[in-house]
């Protein structure tokens, strides 16, 4: 039994102009049609939306992306440089750290032309034996990520500064292949 309902209870009515009966539906407090079902309440006409207010609203969420859009590429570019900044800073460490270590004659024989420096990337991630012990520098080469390639541009110590081609004596120093310009103004490959 429901709150509210007595059994054999019939339900209110309403009488209309013309003298017929009419229920009147509880929930709603109107009056139904005697062919309706009084337990559910009426659907109303404008519970959807119309073509002109789903087109505003298209409207104004595709304003809002592009407005988003360069934001967000500029969020990845920049994301982009800091991950070329830490690729070069842990590079150019590990070229010190074997540049201290073959100046402390860790490394073994060194050749005269390299001036204690390694004479590739590869040669500080194959490692040197150091008192039978392979010392590495670096576990990979890594990826340059404004190239998405692991191919580096190298400068030796024989090399200008300025110098557009790597001489091939040793690896002094290493920068990006990238020749696209950074948010800051600066071109990629002066890093």
């Amino acid at each position: 039994m429901t709150a509210g309902r007595q059994i054999g209870v019939s339900p209110p009515v309403l009488r209309t102009a013309a003298g017929s009966p009419r229920p009147i539906c509880a929930r709603a407090l109107r009056t139904c049609s005697a062919s309706r079902d009084c337990t559910r309440p009426q659907a109303h006409r404008d519970a959807g939306l119309t073509l002109v207010e789903l087109v505003i609203a298209i409207t104004v969420l595709g304003v809002l992306a592009s407005a988003a859009a360069p934001v967000v590429r500029i969020q990845v570019k920049r994301e982009k440089e800091r991950e070329l900044r830490a690729e070069l800073w842990e590079m150019r460490d590990a070229i010190d750290h074997y540049k201290d270590a073959a100046d402390k004659g860790g490394v073994g024989q060194v050749k005269i032309d390299t001036l204690g420096y390694p004479p590739d990337l590869q040669t500080l991630v194959d490692g040197v034996d150091v008192m039978n012990t392979k010392l590495k520098f670096l576990r990979a080469i890594p990826v340059d990520p404004m190239t998405g390639t692991a191919d580096w541009d190298f400068r030796s110590v024989q090399d200008d500064e300025d110098a557009t081609s790597w001489g091939g004596q040793n690896v002094f120093d290493v920068r990006s292949k990238s020749t696209a310009t950074a948010l800051d103004g600066t071109k990629y490959d002066t890093w």
